[in-house]
């Protein structure tokens, strides 16, 4: 997989449930890069060589995805929570020696990327998310026009073994069906990434981990989300979608992300689900400008607290007093304008 990944390196990292196969390169700031269903870190082949210009880039397989491993699904679906999918990444990024990172997450990426940023805050610069609106959101606004957009949603949560058995007998059909569903069918995915979808869906236990990372979703995912209703994202958060998607279509896609974070910004590519395929360069200068941004805030703060810290000079003693009084007041202020950063963050 290497060869769609020019200069990257391939590792295999161990985790407290799982072991992740990924690709890294490039140098600089770390940032994560998360795929969606029914693919597997390929899909980044045309943005992370991009990025990796300025940025160290990480493409895992998801936990039950590609060549990471694939554990069988619990009674309760709690093994592919987003939660334990996301605790996947964050001590992945760890053992790499990355503890605060970008995080860009597209289809099923992007809700563990959002785990990960509730879950582990602190660890996360900027969240990016490709296509989605919040999984809470999209099952509460559930009508019949989504329901038949997104019939998978409904199908591959049912018990096991019945979707296993229908995806393994409909084989490349259903792979290539469900990437090729767009007006342009398979137009923009590379014969290698498809080749890597295929040889990957053909393991039964992907196509039983992919199921089990639905029925989390509709079940132990869903319980989560209820219990942090009330706590939004504070770091800056980007949604992009696709103009000729279903998120389009159905969503409100910023105000829906607004309702969870406070910082949102973002907005529509004209193509459809799969974006970093579709739109790989556009992708690509939306995030570089994200981050830019993100960058330019942080320095602009740390350079206002590092001048609040030189001495305030102190003429006579007769002045002593009020100049305690001021540097106290500048301090606190400070003070307060980082810790108002910290909270956007």
């Amino acid at each position: 997989m290497t060869t769609l990944f020019p200069g990257f390196e391939r590792r295999r990292v161990r985790t407290s449930g799982a072991t992740l196969n990924l690709v890294r390169g490039g140098e600089g700031p770390p940032v994560l890069l998360l795929h969606g269903y029914p693919e597997t870190h390929a899909m980044w082949h045309k943005v992370a060589p991009q990025l990796a210009r300025d940025y160290t880039v990480v493409c895992p397989d998801l936990r039950g995805y590609g060549d990471s491993s694939k554990p069988r699904g619990l009674p309760d679906h709690s093994n592919y929570s987003k939660r334990a999918m996301a605790l996947d990444m964050v001590e992945a990024m760890e053992s790499l020696g990355y503890i605060k990172f970008h995080i860009v997450g597209h289809d099923r990426g992007g809700r563990v990327g959002h785990r990960l940023a509730r879950d582990h805050g602190r660890r996360v610069r900027t969240l990016s998310v490709l296509d989605i609106s919040p999984t809470l959101k999209m099952y509460q606004s559930t009508n019949m026009q989504f329901a038949r957009a997104y019939y998978h949603w409904f199908f591959l949560i049912q018990p096991a073994p019945l979707p296993e058995k229908m995806i393994s007998s409909m084989g490349v059909k259903y792979i290539l069906g469900r990437i090729g569903r767009g007006r342009s069918g398979l137009k923009h995915f590379s014969k290698a990434a498809q080749r890597e979808y295929v040889r990957c869906f053909r393991d039964p236990r992907t196509i039983h981990a992919t199921c089990e990372d639905y029925r989390a979703a509709a079940t132990i995912d869903l319980a989560h989300d209820k219990q942090d209703l009330r706590r939004r994202l504070t770091m800056p958060v980007m949604a992009i979608w696709g103009k000729h998607g279903v998120v389009e279509a159905l969503f409100d896609c910023l105000a829906d992300w607004r309702e969870v974070a406070i910082d949102v910004r973002g907005r529509a590519l004209a193509c459809g689900h799969f974006i970093p395929e579709e739109k790989p360069q556009e992708l690509a200068a939306e995030l570089r400008r994200f981050w830019k941004g993100y960058g330019a805030l942080l320095r602009r703060v740390l350079k206002t607290s590092a001048n609040a810290r030189q001495p305030v000079p102190v003429k006579s003693s007769a002045s002593r007093s009020n100049s305690s009084v001021c540097t106290s007041t500048r301090s606190f202020e400070v003070h307060r304008e980082v810790m108002n950063f910290a909270k956007a963050l």
